[in-house]
C-alpha cells in the first residue's frame, strides 16, 4: 500500500508540471490560426490613420468680412481666425450638414439681402446662428435669423402662440435686413454691425466707449461675440471652397428645395389637418413649408390675409 501511494504521489507531480509547462508555451508561442489573428489585428493598429491626416489649416490671406479686409498680421487676431478654422473644419459632420442645407435655403436669402443693400456675405451669419434651422434659444430668439419676440414685433411681425412669424423665412430675413442697416447707419462698419447682431447694439456701444476704441478687432469681448464674426468667416471660407477643406459633395447630394405655389388664406382653420389633405398633403408637409403656423389650427378672428406655401404633387410619399 505505501508503494502504491508513493506512485500515485509521483504521478501527480509529474502531471502538474506537465500542465504548467504546456500553459507556458501556449502563452510564448500561439497556435497558427491565433497567429493569424493577432497578426490581423497588429495590422489594423498600424493602420488607423492611413487616408485620415490631421494638420494645421492654412488661412487664405486675404480674408475679408463684407469687403472688410481682417489684420491677419495681428498675431492675437489670428489665433482667433485659426481657432474657428479649425473647429469648423474638423467638426466634419456639422459642415457637411451646413453644405447641404445651404444649397437649399441660400437661393431664398440672396435675393432680400441684395434688395436691402445688405452685403451677401451676411447669409454666412444666418449659418452661424441657427445652422440654416427653425431652432429657438434659451432666450427665446427663434427662427433662421433668432429673433428676439420684442424685436419681431417692433418691425411688424405677428408673434403669438398661433402665428410667429419669426419662423417665415421671408419675412424674419426682411427683418434682419432692417436691423443690419440701421446699425450700419449707427457704426459704419459691416464688421461692427455683425457683432452688434449677436451682442446687441447696446453692449457694443458700451465696450466701445470703455475701451476707447472703434473697431471690433480691437475690442475685449465675451467669448461668444468675440468669437463671432471669426466663426462666420470660417464658415464663409468652408462653404465657399468646400473642396479645399477636404469635403467632397456631389450636387445630387444635396439638400433640394421643393416647389411650391401660394395659396391666400383670409378666414379661420378650424383643422390643419383636414386643410392639407384638400391638397393632398399630410400635416406634418403643410408644417415643414409653414413653419410659421405654430398651432393646429389658425385663429385669425381679425380676417388677416395670409400666404400659406402649398408644395406641387409629386414630390412626398403621403400615407393612407
Amino acid at each position: 500500500m505505501k508503494i502504491l501511494k508513493n506512485v500515485l504521489m509521483l504521478l501527480g507531480v509529474f502531471f502538474v508540471v506537465s500542465t504548467l509547462i504546456f500553459a507556458v508555451q501556449s502563452d510564448a508561442e500561439p497556435a497558427k490560426g491565433d497567429a493569424d489573428v493577432l497578426e490581423n489585428e497588429v495590422d489594423l493598429d498600424k493602420n488607423v490613420a492611413d487616408g485620415y491626416r490631421i494638420s494645421a489649416i492654412e488661412i487664405p490671406e486675404d480674408l475679408s468680412f463684407a469687403g472688410e479686409p481682417v489684420p491677419q498680421d495681428d498675431p492675437e487676431v489670428l489665433e482667433r481666425i485659426d481657432r474657428e478654422f479649425l473647429v469648423n473644419t474638423y467638426w466634419q459632420s456639422n459642415a457637411v450638414l451646413l453644405i447641404k442645407r445651404a444649397n437649399m435655403y441660400f437661393p431664398i436669402i440672396e435675393p432680400i439681402l441684395a434688395k436691402n443693400g445688405i452685403p451677401d456675405d451676411f447669409k454666412y451669419l444666418a449659418v452661424a446662428e441657427s445652422g440654416l434651422q427653425n431652432v429657438k434659444s434659451h432666450a427665446g430668439a427663434a427662427g433662421f435669423w433668432q429673433i428676439m419676440k420684442a424685436t419681431g414685433q417692433e418691425h411688424g411681425l405677428e408673434v403669438n402662440r398661433n402665428v410667429d412669424e419669426r419662423y417665415n423665412l421671408e419675412k424674419s430675413t426682411e427683418v434682419a435686413c432692417e436691423y443690419l442697416n440701421r446699425n450700419y447707419k449707427k457704426y459704419g462698419s459691416w464688421t461692427l454691425t455683425a457683432a452688434s447682431y449677436n451682442a446687441g447694439a447696446g453692449a457694443i456701444n458700451k465696450y466701445l466707449g470703455i475701451q476707447q476704441v472703434s473697431d471690433y478687432y480691437d475690442l475685449l469681448l465675451g467669448q461668444e461675440t468675440g468669437r463671432y464674426v471669426f466663426r462666420i468667416m470660417a464658415i464663409k471660407e468652408i462653404l465657399s471652397h468646400p473642396e479645399k477643406y477636404g469635403f467632397d459633395i456631389d450636387k445630387e447630394d444635396m439638400y433640394q428645395a421643393v416647389p411650391t405655389f401660394k395659396v391666400e388664406l383670409d378666414e379661420p382653420v378650424l383643422s390643419f389637418a383636414d386643410f392639407a389633405q384638400q391638397y393632398e398633403i399630410n400635416y406634418k408637409i403643410l408644417k415643414r413649408h409653414n413653419p410659421w403656423l405654430r398651432e393646429a389650427h389658425l385663429n385669425n378672428s381679425s380676417r388677416k390675409k395670409y400666404t400659406i406655401e402649398i408644395p406641387n404633387k409629386g414630390y412626398y410619399r403621403i400615407g393612407k
